[in-house]
């Protein structure tokens, strides 16, 4: 069953690449699309991104999308490219003060600290994502949200954006969880800011943004490697054992090259099955 998807993540080779997501996210996109899936792909647009290497192009109805983060107004505008030698479509999201200064440690200064405002950068990244459908003139069937990057997308959706008109109906949201670290763990207040919905059973003031989304997502896929195997950690957390129904876990045949075509042969059953 083709399916409208728009895919949500913060690296992709050759633009941006820090983490196994990189490749992860070059792949499955394509795959997706040999399957019949209408897929467009969005990242943000770092500084150290050539335009005219990756030629970008400007969309007249992508230029400053007015939306609302943290109750100021804000504005934001997209670019368009195809992942090279595919023909996969990839929106840049544009914006000065949140993606342009980055270097290309992406999440991390180069003290090899955790840059303490990532919860704040990704939930805007969000927002700003879920805020260009109606300007796309296109309105996907499923949000596929990759890594605690995109893990404000299901409750923001569900809280902000669900039915708000013809762009926002019958959308389903994936959330793919790809490590178990640090940079999931968020401070309370940055969901708060950023409208996220957190449920009654999760308390303190660091949350892991994986048990926020757990409880607003339409299904949770969890990717384990041979080697490290993420979701026996994720199933005993209270939020996944409140959500066991939606999870599927999807494990990688090798940790280094794993094969992409049955990857995504799982993935694909987990989408028909959520739009049946």
């Amino acid at each position: 069953m083709s399916q409208k998807i728009y895919y949500l993540t913060t690296e992709i080779i050759p633009f941006a690449q820090v983490s196994p997501l990189a490749d992860f996210s070059t792949n499955i996109p394509l795959k997706l699309q040999e399957k019949g899936h209408d897929i467009r792909t969005i990242i943000p647009k770092y500084g150290f991104i050539s335009e005219r290497k990756y030629i970008l192009r400007e969309v007249i109805r992508l230029r400053e999308i007015p939306f609302e983060f943290g109750g100021e107004d804000k504005i934001a505008s997209v670019k368009s490219a195809f992942i090279p030698k595919t023909r996969v479509q990839i929106y840049f999201l544009e914006d000065d003060h949140w993606f342009q200064p980055l270097t290309n440690l992406l999440y991390k200064a180069k003290n090899g600290r955790v840059l303490a405002d990532n919860g704040e950068r990704y939930g805007y990244f969000s927002k700003a994502v879920l805020s260009t459908l109606p300007h796309l003139f296109w309105s996907p069937d499923i949000l596929f949200c990759n890594g605690w990057q995109s893990a404000f997308v299901p409750g923001m959706f569900k809280a902000q954006f669900e039915g708000r008109n013809e762009f926002y109906e019958n959308i389903k949201t994936v959330m793919v969880i790809h490590e178990l670290n640090e940079y999931s763990k968020v401070e309370r207040s940055e969901f708060v800011r950023a409208g996220v919905p957190i449920h009654s059973s999760l308390k303190g003031k660091i949350l892991n943004s994986y048990d926020v989304a757990a409880f607003e997502a339409d299904a949770i896929i969890i990717m384990d490697k041979p080697s490290k195997k993420i979701s026996g950690n994720l199933l005993k957390k209270s939020a996944f054992k409140a959500n066991k129904k939606k999870v599927t876990i999807i494990t990688y045949d090798d940790d280094e090259s794993p094969d992409y075509n049955a990857v995504t042969d799982k993935l694909d059953k987990v989408l028909v099955k959520l739009s049946a």
